[in-house]
C-alpha cells in the first residue's frame, strides 16, 4: 500500500449526505511512537498551522514573498514531501494530512533536514481549501496515491470528484498545475475523465504524463514496479 493511503474501513456505512459530508478518508490516528509524539509537541508550534475558518496569508506564513506555493493533499508519512521540499528550496509547500503518525513523522523529517519551506495542517483538506486558501493563490497541487476506494459502492468517497476539482481550480493561479499519481488503473481512468471534464483545465500531456523528476519514487512504488504493477501520473494545468 502506498505511503499515504489509508486502509479501507470495511464496516463503515455511508453517511447521510443531508446531514454530514461524505469523507474521502477514514480517520484512524493509529499509535504515535514516542518520537512522533515529541515531534508534534515541539514541531507543530514552529511548522504547524492550526485550522481556523480564516484566509491564510501565505507569503507571511513562509516569511518570503513571490515564492511559488504548492499544496499537497494527503502526504501520508511525509517521506516524499520532505524530499520534494529539500530538493526545491525555491518553492514553499503546505501539506495537509489528517493522520497523527504521518504528521509526527514529517515533523521529524523537517527537523532532521533543517527544512524551512514546509508547513503542515492536520485537518480535512476540503475544509482547508474552502476556508483557509485564498482564491488564485496556488502554483500547484500534489495528490499522490490517494485512497482509490476501489469498491464501486464506495466511489462516492473518492477525493477526485467534479465539485472538488472546481474548488481546486478556484485556488489555482492561471498556469498552475494539478498533479495526481495513483497505482490503481481504474482510478487513473476515473481521474483522467474527471479532470478532462473540467473546462478550466487542460491536460499537459494529452493523456498520462511521464513521472516528473520532482516526484520521487516511494518504497511501495518501487516494490510495485518490480512486480510489474503500473503507476499513472496525471497532470493538468489551469487555463
Amino acid at each position: 500500500m502506498p505511503e499515504n493511503e489509508t486502509p479501507e474501513n470495511e464496516t463503515m456505512e455511508p453517511q447521510d449526505s443531508k446531514h454530514r459530508p461524505i469523507r474521502s478518508f477514514v480517520l484512524r490516528q493509529g499509535r504515535l511512537t514516542p518520537a512522533q509524539q515529541r515531534a508534534i509537541e515541539t514541531g507543530m508550534p514552529k511548522f504547524g498551522v492550526e485550522y481556523r475558518p480564516a484566509l491564510l496569508e501565505l507569503d507571511a506564513l513562509f516569511g518570503r514573498n513571490d515564492s511559488p506555493k504548492v499544496l499537497e493533499i494527503g502526504f501520508g508519512m511525509g517521506d516524499s514531501t520532505a524530499q520534494i521540499a529539500a530538493a526545491n528550496p525555491q518553492n514553499d509547500y503546505l501539506g495537509i494530512e489528517v493522520h497523527g503518525p504521518g504528521v509526527g513523522n514529517l515533523l521529524k523529517l523537517i527537523e532532521a533536514s533543517g527544512l524551512t519551506n514546509l508547513r503542515l495542517i492536520q485537518h480535512d483538506a476540503v475544509e482547508v481549501l474552502k476556508h483557509m486558501i485564498p482564491d488564485g493563490a496556488l502554483d500547484g497541487v500534489h495528490i499522490f496515491f490517494p485512497d482509490p476506494w476501489h469498491k464501486k459502492r464506495h466511489h462516492k468517497r473518492r477525493l477526485i470528484q467534479g465539485a472538488f476539482v472546481q474548488l481546486l481550480c478556484s485556488k489555482l493561479k492561471v498556469g498552475a498545475y494539478i498533479h495526481v499519481a495513483t497505482d490503481w488503473q481504474e482510478y487513473a481512468e476515473w481521474v483522467l475523465e474527471v479532470l478532462s471534464a473540467e473546462a478550466q483545465l487542460v491536460n499537459s500531456a494529452g493523456g498520462y504524463a511521464p513521472r516528473p523528476d520532482y516526484r520521487p519514487l516511494t518504497k511501495f512504488e518501487k516494490r510495485g514496479l518490480k512486480l510489474g504493477h503500473g503507476v499513472w501520473d496525471i497532470i493538468f494545468r489551469r487555463i
